[in-house]
């Protein structure tokens, strides 16, 4: 990648940064108050993430090493995932930055197909994971809890929903999705002529790239299911962050509870999408699946605050790795 669209990227995320700390609901004296409550607790929080992250990379790795031909340092792939994630939570719509950087920086190691082929899976395994996710805690949630006929409503909402997601991304698994993907965009106003010309112009390499994703699928199986697994596993191991946060503030919690939280509040936040950092959607969401479990919903508040604060210092390493490492290799693998 070429350095002026790092530093647009780095400029990006400043301006990011900058936004956020402004347009915070909460007065400083009061964050400053519950961090200090929090105390010792806050770094560990940050170190948990920095595993989760690496939860995140061995994911994305298994996928660009699946067939061993691409020669990537494991470190390389983690500073990329770092900093994708930290574009992302600070790109409104969310997955509008972070994959263009990944794909760009990732291109002179693997070429561009491939590094767009594990880029475009990765991004789809994340979400898969987030399905499965919300869909297994459904039956924690039943396993835990007594059911009403509201939550047996709206749990049975949120199984179709999950179950449909699945459904189709296990079909573009199998067959590929992003020549489809164009085909649909040639039908959108104001993108219809761009994605007609793209298409025209560069649909072998898209059909190499769909060959790829379902290629994963069929013949890369171990592949494949690791980097669920790995994907679901980090968003076990993240609901640990709410379980330190909430043992700070009340002694009446219990690590299933957190995960339970994590996924219900997840599910509401990615359903306002568009907001940068999902501002206000994920402190709403936090409160209603905290009330939901009969706790108080300013302990919801108190949680959504001190994760604010741990993504933004996040947003700001990531920021920061953008301008280091970023040595081309020796010898880039030619186009696959």
């Amino acid at each position: 990648m070429k350095n002026k669209f790092r530093n647009l990227f780095l400029l990006f995320g400043i301006l990011a940064i900058a936004i956020m700390l402004c347009t915070m609901e909460m007065d400083y004296s009061d964050i400053w108050k519950n961090l200090k409550r929090v105390g010792f607790w806050f770094p560990v929080i940050m170190l948990l993430w920095f595993f989760v992250y690496l939860i995140n990379t061995c994911s994305w790795y298994l996928i660009i090493r699946d067939d061993r031909k691409y020669r990537v340092s494991f470190w390389t792939v983690c500073k990329l995932s770092i900093t994708g994630f930290a574009i992302n939570y600070a790109t409104p719509g969310g997955l509008m930055g972070g994959e263009p950087y990944r794909i760009m920086e990732l291109t002179p190691y693997v070429g561009v197909s491939k590094a767009t082929s594990s880029v475009i899976l990765y991004v789809m395994m994340h979400i898969f994971s987030h399905f499965w996710f919300w869909f297994l805690s459904i039956f924690l949630y039943i396993a835990l809890y007594p059911i009403n006929s509201f939550m047996a409503g709206l749990l049975t909402a949120i199984s179709a929903f999950c179950l449909l997601a699945i459904y189709f991304f296990s079909r573009g698994y199998k067959n590929g999705m992003t020549v489809k993907t164009f085909l649909f965009l040639q039908k959108v106003p104001f993108v219809k002529k761009w994605a007609h010309r793209f298409l025209a112009v560069r649909k072998g390499t898209l059909e190499q790239i769909d060959s790829q994703i379902a290629l994963l699928h069929s013949q890369h199986k171990i592949t494949f299911y690791s980097s669920l697994l790995l994907e679901l596993s980090a968003r076990i191991i993240s609901s640990l962050e709410i379980y330190i946060i909430l043992s700070v503030f009340t002694p009446d919690v219990n690590w299933w509870d957190c995960v339970l939280i994590l996924a219900f509040s997840s599910l509401f936040s990615n359903l306002i999408f568009f907001f940068p950092m999902q501002l206000g959607a994920r402190e709403g969401g936090l409160a209603l699946a905290v009330d939901g479990l009969h706790m108080s919903a300013a302990l919801g508040v108190y949680v959504g605050l001190i994760t604010r604060l741990r993504e933004l210092l996040w947003i700001a390493i990531g920021m920061v790795l953008i301008k280091i490492g970023n040595k081309k290799p020796e010898e880039p693998s030619s186009e696959s």
